[in-house]
């Protein structure tokens, strides 16, 4: 299931992923993508987000209102820049995702995970039984 070795991560992605950084806003590949299907951790292959929690937040980077499983995101606590931010991370492959903040929409939990999407790659619905994801098709056709 894994997608990318990291000596084949782009000088972006790597940035990103391993070194904490942050792309541009509205110049990232997923940031106004509303297909339906799941997004995985760039190296590692494990679902992270699904179509069904994605919203547009404005920010400029992909949005969405939870992960799609506790166990492989993770959050820590982040004073860089002089502020108090809530880190997301995966947890298998030790990557920075972005951040979550308290500000998304009340009718779907009042979170706001904001990715970077070179740490993302996505599985289209149609994709999902041929890419080895198959058990989401069911939870993205049900919307939970």
């Amino acid at each position: 299931m894994a997608r990318k070795d990291i000596n084949e991560l782009s000088d972006l992605e790597r940035q990103v992923m391993k070194e904490n950084g942050t792309e541009a806003p509205f110049e990232n590949e997923y940031w106004k993508h509303f297909e339906e299907g799941i997004y995985v951790d760039k190296l590692s292959g494990k679902p992270l987000f699904t179509s069904n929690d994605k919203f547009d937040s404005s920010c400029g980077w992909p949005s969405f209102a939870k992960s799609a499983s506790e166990e492989d995101v993770s959050e820590h606590l982040d004073t860089t820049f002089g502020m108090r931010r809530t880190e997301v991370r995966s947890e298998t492959s030790d990557s920075h995702l972005g951040h979550v903040f308290p500000d998304g929409p009340k009718e779907l939990g009042g979170l706001r995970y904001c990715i970077n999407s070179a740490a993302l790659d996505f599985i289209p619905k149609a994709d999902l039984e041929e890419e080895g994801y198959g058990e989401y098709v069911n939870l993205l056709e049900s919307g939970e």
